[in-house]
């Protein structure tokens, strides 16, 4: 497929700002791959859809307050840093990206706040990506600390242009978030409250967690209209055997297997065993999913709606059916959901 085929007109009143004020009564849209039928719902009538023995596979990834505000060396100039991930931990040395970057030179030092965190730039890796060395006098533990009390929690500004404000730091993890290293949410979790989930533990549902860091690459734009020649960043990904075990026990007894959100989808699509089950798996992947693509893992997806050309939609479009999506998506904006990570959700059958 070509990338054009994924433009479409989203106006700009339908990207959510913010997210709506109870998490489990955000809008949901019911996808039935079989008959093709539409239903609009809330979320929380999410637990009708699913029955004893199916399994919900979450992504437990925990976002990081990742965006830091420093100052140059001798000049003071302000100088925003993005926390892209760690590479060594034994010396704090940090992938980042540095805005503006034309002023940010190997061997700057940047000083951050009245604190005494400071960093020396050791290495330019991109037009705006440093690597970047923490010269912290102190335990590990108070040097996380400093950086989480320094941090903004890190909202995509290309999407929701607005300062980051107090209640985002709670609003956007999900109430599962365990293993921390997120640079960005896994949306589709948002919505879940803990009286949803213990409803679907009632009815019998079983819960999987999988970890997949997402990183920013999840929003970095698709540039070549030959979709076959574009390359994902490569996130860090973990399947715990338990996980495999629930999702390959439902499996079996042909239940439903739920991914929830494309970060989940994307783990579970990297870890297929020779006889199409879950495998217990711990590493990378740069796996990029779309039109034509047969799923072996999960058989349903919840997610939230995507904006034009991105590779969370078309990875959806690959789950749904391509002329399915975008009657959805069609329908969606004539009925005025909201899009993208604090927007509503869309749960394909």
């Amino acid at each position: 497929m070509k990338l054009s085929e994924f433009k479409f007109d989203l106006p700009e009143s339908l990207l959510a700002q913010h997210p709506a004020k109870n998490r489990d009564e955000s809008r949901l849209m019911v996808l039935h791959r079989d008959s093709g039928k539409i239903e609009h719902r809330i979320f929380k009538d999410i637990i009708e859809y699913f029955n004893d023995g199916d399994a919900l596979v979450l992504n437990d990834t925990k976002v990081f307050p990742a965006r830091l505000y420093g100052n140059k060396e001798k000049t003071g100039a302000k100088i925003e840093v993005f926390l892209l991930r760690e590479l060594n931990t034994e010396i704090h040395l940090w992938d980042v990206l540095v805005d503006p970057a034309r002023k940010i030179r190997v061997g700057n030092k940047l000083y951050f706040g009245e604190s005494d965190m400071v960093a020396e730039v050791i290495d330019n890796t991109t037009s705006r990506g440093r690597t970047i060395k923490f010269l912290f006098d102190g335990t590990d533990e108070e040097f996380y600390k400093a950086l989480h009390d320094l941090g903004e929690t890190p909202l995509p500004k290309e999407v929701i242009p607005r300062e980051t404000e107090a209640s985002d730091k709670e609003r956007y993890q999900t109430i599962y978030a365990k293993h921390t290293g997120a640079v960005a949410a896994p949306s589709a979790g948002l919505h879940f409250t803990r009286e949803v989930m213990k409803r679907l533990e009632i009815k019998g549902v079983d819960i999987a967690a999988v970890t997949l860091h997402v990183g920013l690459g999840t929003f970095r734009p698709v540039d070549v209209e030959d979709l076959t020649k574009h390359k994902m960043d490569s996130e860090n990904f973990i399947v715990p055997t338990e996980a495999a075990t629930i999702v390959n026990k439902a499996l079996d007894a042909k239940k439903r297997v739920c991914a929830v959100g494309t970060t989940t989808m994307r783990a579970l699509e990297s870890s297929v065993s020779a006889n199409s089950r879950l495998k217990p798996n711990n590493g990378w992947t740069d796996k990029f999913i779309f039109p034509p693509h047969e799923f072996k893992i999960a058989n349903t997806l919840l997610t939230n709606f995507h904006t034009p050309e991105s590779t969370l939609m078309m990875m959806t479009a690959a789950f749904a059916g391509y002329e399915f999506l975008i009657e959805a998506y069609q329908l969606a904006i004539k009925e005025k959901y909201k899009f993208f990570s604090y927007g509503d959700a869309m749960l394909i059958l």
